[in-house]
């Protein structure tokens, strides 16, 4: 007779396969390390202090499993194409790249593009951030939202959807306009023209989160609703303020001092005040933000990465077929 106690509940109805650091670097099997030191380098954010062994453990297994659900899902497309005869049509998978201020999305995406590009079949993998699409700082300041600024009003949602959409159906030369993180404000005439990649990564802050149901039953897409696989980088709030302020200490070092920098006015101000300033704004804002629409999209990924204090994956959740 069997006496072990039951598993809990909550274990036995997670949507999600969990495993610790070491097990899920033991399913890299023999996926290539296609990336040096040098690369990392020239990859990684400001602060966000991502190591070869990082690499090793967490990304070559994440690179092997989207081998193969792209391959499957190309195949699903093609059959599907068949059967409409659509033969010409050629639909790129869409990643989607979710978390925190401060987490360490664009390091991940960064660096999950250049480990796709360098896949034996050479796949063109562009990557896009949703930071383009929010308004620009005239239209925020008119509406009263420069402090709501991340949060899911200060997108252009219709002009996010209709770039997924284009690129979705197969479309050449679809524009997505750019951003600058010095100027704090979206670059006018400039943009990003997407060209019917083979996997394109999009990454922002709220691309996980659902529209409210139309009242007379309408379709109305989610952003997600383009996406084959998501990806939710999750860490605690106490670290992710620290990470917060350590940036915002560095960057009074560096772009702040561009005096075209939106933020050139806390250049000059001592340590005490300066991370003051970035803890009332990390408080104020981004975890306003995190807390009412950030994390409750966690639910809705295909993988959620749990760092640790020291910027480490920890956990890894896979969710289940």
């Amino acid at each position: 007779m069997d006496e072990r106690a039951p598993p809990p509940a909550a274990a036995t109805l997670s949507p999600y396969h969990r495993f610790s650091r070491s097990e899920w670097a033991a399913l890299r099997a023999d996926t290539p390390l296609t990336l040096t030191l040098e690369d990392l380098t020239r990859l990684r954010s400001l602060n966000d202090p991502i190591s070869l062994d990082e690499v090793i453990a967490i990304y070559l297994p994440l690179s092997r499993l989207l081998s193969l659900y792209v391959a499957a899902t190309q195949g699903l497309y093609k059959a599907t194409q068949r059967f409409l005869g659509d033969e010409d049509g050629k639909t790129p998978y869409i990643i989607g790249v979710a978390g925190s201020v401060s987490v360490g999305k664009s390091t991940l995406s960064r660096v999950m593009q250049t480990l796709l590009s360098r896949w034996p079949n050479t796949p063109k993998v562009e990557l896009v951030t949703t930071d383009g699409f929010l308004h620009s700082n005239a239209v925020l300041e008119s509406e009263g939202l420069m402090q709501k600024k991340g949060f899911p009003e200060s997108y252009d949602g219709a002009a996010l959807l209709r770039f997924l959409s284009d690129v979705k159906a197969g479309e050449r030369h679809v524009r997505a306009p750019v951003y600058s993180h010095v100027t704090y404000d979206v670059i006018p005439g400039e943009y990003i023209v997407v060209d019917r990649p083979d996997i394109l990564v999009v990454e922002g802050l709220n691309v996980l989160m659902p529209n409210r149901p139309a009242k007379d039953g309408r379709a109305i897409p989610f952003v997600s609703d383009f996406f084959d696989f998501s990806v939710y980088l999750h860490a605690g709030e106490s670290d992710l303020e620290q990470w917060f302020v350590a940036r915002f200490m560095r960057l009074r070092q560096t772009s702040f001092r561009d005096p075209a920098s939106y933020f050139k006015k806390y250049a000059d101000l001592d340590d005490a005040a300066a991370e003051a300033t970035a803890r009332d704004i990390w408080r104020r804002i981004n975890l306003r933000n995190l807390r009412e629409n950030i994390l409750p999209t966690r639910a809705r990924a295909n993988l959620v990465l749990t760092k640790g204090p020291s910027h480490r994956i920890e956990e890894v959740e896979l969710r289940k077929l």
